[in-house]
């Protein structure tokens, strides 16, 4: 055989253990004969899971608990890596990276959602939950559960919903009622229901990663954003923005999700593990956001933000009905179901 043959016959031979090598990045052994045996039996994974948001945060802590029911249900067996404040990327680019499969799970916003599953957008809908007990009625619904399931036809899976309270507008300009809104420049996130309420409350929409927030309230390219209590808190937007409203435009809740290409190659048993840590997670996410909102609300109050509470909300959801019209007939079997889960 000649130098040139045999050189091919290497190189070929060299690709083909690299492809076999790299085929997961997950699955550290496997026991091809798994049926049966302990939880301790079978593939061992390691799994990535990413999180925008800072260590300590509720949705982080709630993140940590699901991997540590995980390691216990498998006997150490599965074991999640969880990456906190956007070390992974953006929302966006971390759900486009778990559909291909090169992130196995994130927890991520419902809004941001929306740009990948349409039913999602529904949550972006302003003032369709009056409370937190409303939501969270939904939610455990059948039509709830039913919308966690609808992710795998975006190539995800839903493994539970997560807390994250109400959220409200601040600004670097004075910010006391409906009419304050009007010309403001506000980050929102990249869908297009934001974009209408914002629209509707007479406000300019500017689609923006979370991460870019700070800097852009800074330098005036944004006047102002909104979100819930301890997201205002840990990103720090309260030092340069503030003036707070609590007018809870929405309730946008979280979802744990994995990818649909890293759920379908686990067993049976693997599956039944990862959905029982995700909703025995929930309560301790739900406890934690209680908690931290509290001391996060005392946190903005000490800096000497100006809190305006809305005792009125008429005129915000009577400038918002155009919004919720406009997406009625798409979303007529959902808000039927919210309705009556009230």
């Amino acid at each position: 055989m000649n130098k040139g043959k045999w050189g091919s016959i290497v190189a070929v031979s060299m690709f083909a253990i690299m492809l076999a090598s790299c085929s997961s990045n997950t699955k550290e052994t496997i026991d091809s004969t798994n049926s049966g045996g302990s939880a301790a039996e079978g593939p061992k994974y390691t799994f990535r899971l990413a999180d925008t948001h800072p260590e300590g945060y509720p949705t982080v802590v709630g993140d940590r608990k699901f991997a540590e029911l995980v390691n216990e249900k498998s006997g150490g067996r599965i074991k999640v890596e969880v990456f906190p404040s956007s070390q992974l990327g953006e929302e966006k680019a971390v759900i486009e990276q778990v559909q291909l499969g090169a992130i196995e799970l994130t927890r991520v916003s419902t809004g941001a959602l929306g740009g990948f599953n349409k039913e999602y957008e529904v949550f972006s809908l302003p003032y369709i939950f009056n409370s937190d007990e409303h939501l969270w009625k939904f939610l455990e619904s059948d039509k709830g559960k039913e919308l966690l399931g609808s992710l795998e036809s975006s190539r995800m899976k839903g493994l539970a919903y997560y807390s994250s309270g109400a959220r409200n507008f601040y600004s670097t300009k004075p910010l006391t009622s409906i009419e304050d809104m009007k010309g403001l420049k506000v980050r929102v996130i990249q869908n297009k229901v934001n974009i209408d309420l914002m629209e509707a409350l007479g406000a300019n929409a500017t689609p923006m990663a979370y991460g870019e927030v700070f800097g852009a309230l800074q330098t005036g390219v944004i006047d102002a954003a909104e979100n819930n209590y301890p997201s205002y808190d840990t990103s720090n937007h309260y030092q340069q923005a503030k003036n707070l409203i609590l007018d809870e435009h929405q309730r946008v809740p979280e979802v744990l999700l994995v990818s649909k290409i890293t759920w379908d190659k686990l067993s049976d048993a693997d599956k039944k593990i990862m959905s029982e840590a995700a909703q025995e997670s929930v309560a301790t996410q739900r406890a934690e956001w209680d908690r931290f909102e509290k001391q996060s609300e005392e946190k903005i109050k000490a800096a000497g933000v100006t809190i305006t509470e809305v005792t009125d909300f008429a005129p915000w959801q009577e400038a918002v009905k155009p919004v919720i019209e406009k997406y009625r007939a798409d979303y007529s079997d959902i808000l039927d179901a919210i309705e009556k889960a009230e």
